[in-house]
């Protein structure tokens, strides 16, 4: 099996001569755009030879003044298109680290939710995080009306992308889904604001042919708003460690569907493991988990300063 042949197993639960794994990271600045950027992918997959060759996305829905209300955000974003320069600038960078990467590899656009893309024109205004999530909230409570017509503008933007990553070449889409923090949407609110719209990219994503990685991150996370989204992904990936949501709750929660991941981010073996930790914890992982339905990976990416060779002893002994 090459790297392809071997994910696509997985995920259609069929054999595989061994568990397929994928990581990813977010570059420095000066690497994660542009020529810099291609380079920083394409060695980062080399160096690692892990199956799948994640492309990440820093190329988010931009600043746009200052967003005092609802009627305010609705009218700046409704310029926004696959025209837009942040749109055209991903897809140019994805092409050519297409063009760059192993043909034999499993490819993967990055696609950020609706509620992250949201958000990210409010996190330009120097707000925290909390801040920002809280106040995406108070708009939609204050006007309903128009901070849903923004959002549908903003998720139809989403579904360009996944069609048009797809077109390029891509085997999947990741979409990372995030808002299902307990501390900001209520259940009610979450079911009518935002399930619907990122379950219209996620079908998006299928409709173009596209495999889809569900990843549901961030702390307090309450994984049950998320299990109506099976019906259009083909992979789960979730912060095992936040939620707290074990992998094997996972595959009972999501039946059907190959999970991602298995090691944790931002602690554990990965960050400070020796190279015979790193190897008995991967061992550990499949033999408790099973090899089928099974691609290793982390609960969501990785540190900037990631070690590496730390990476490479992980990937060697899902081989071994």
């Amino acid at each position: 099996m090459n790297k392809r042949e071997r994910v696509i197993a997985a995920i259609r639960k069929d054999i595989v001569d061994y568990v397929p794994c994928g990581f990813s990271l977010h570059f420095p600045a000066a690497s994660a755009y542009g020529d810099a950027g291609v380079k920083a992918h394409l060695d980062f997959f080399k160096q690692t030879d892990t199956d799948i060759v994640k492309i990440m996305n820093e190329n988010l829905v931009p600043y746009m003044g200052e967003l005092t209300s609802a009627a305010e955000y609705e009218r700046l974003v409704r310029g926004l298109s696959l025209k837009s320069d942040f749109m055209q600038a991903q897809l140019d960078f994805t092409k050519k680290i297409l063009d760059g990467c192993d043909p034999d590899s499993f490819s993967m656009g990055t696609l950020h939710g609706v509620t992250a893309s949201s958000i990210h024109p409010l996190e330009k205004m120097g707000m925290s995080y909390d801040d920002t999530r809280s106040y995406l909230v108070k708009l939609l409570r204050q006007d309903e009306k128009k901070m849903q017509s923004a959002m549908q503008r903003i998720t139809d933007c989403m579904c360009e992308l996944a069609a048009a990553y797809v077109k390029l070449g891509v085997d999947a889409v990741y979409y990372a889904a995030l808002g299902a923090e307990t501390r900001y949407f209520t259940d009610e609110e979450f079911d009518k604001w935002i399930a619907p719209m990122d379950k219209q990219i996620m079908k998006a994503i299928k409709d173009a042919g596209g495999y889809c990685f569900l990843h549901m991150c961030k702390d307090h996370l309450n994984m049950y708003r998320y299990k109506t989204y099976q019906e259009n992904c083909d992979v789960v990936n979730w912060g095992v460690y936040e939620a707290p949501f074990s992998l094997e709750e996972g595959r009972k929660f999501f039946p059907g569907k190959t999970v991602m991941g298995g090691l944790k981010n931002r602690s554990g073996v990965l960050v400070d493991g020796t190279d015979e930790q790193i190897r008995a914890e991967v061992k550990n992982v499949i033999s408790g988990f099973g090899k089928s339905g099974f691609i290793l990976g982390a609960d969501c990416t990785l540190a900037t300063e990631q070690d590496i060779h730390k990476l490479q002893v992980a990937v060697a002994a899902c081989r071994g």
